[in-house]
């Protein structure tokens, strides 16, 4: 599922080698992210499907946009990246420039 921001779509990725499986990131967008059995976050396509292999990425609902890029800025693991998929840059998460 694509969303625009302006003239920009989000997509979201988990590094699960740096997920600390806090939790935060499934308390503000359950729609987006979830946990497997292992305990560590992952991110759902549209239609709820969980995304296991590393570094794949979903599309950000326009509803939650803020709730995901919120979930990259206060994840204690810093495992959360949100990127423009026009160019790459990354908007939320540790390669963000503030």
């Amino acid at each position: 599922m694509s969303v625009q921001t302006g003239t920009d779509e989000l997509e979201v990725w988990v590094d699960q080698d740096l997920c600390t499986g806090d939790g935060l990131c499934v308390q503000y967008a359950p729609e987006v992210f979830e946990f497997d059995i292992d305990g560590l976050a992952y991110v759902k396509d549209s239609a709820g499907e969980l995304l296991q292999s590393p570094g794949v990425r979903t599309g950000v609902p326009a509803h939650l946009v803020l709730e995901v890029i919120d979930s990259a800025k206060e994840c204690p693991g810093d495992c959360i990246h949100v990127v423009r998929a026009s160019d790459d840059v990354e908007v939320a998460g540790p390669e963000a420039e503030d």
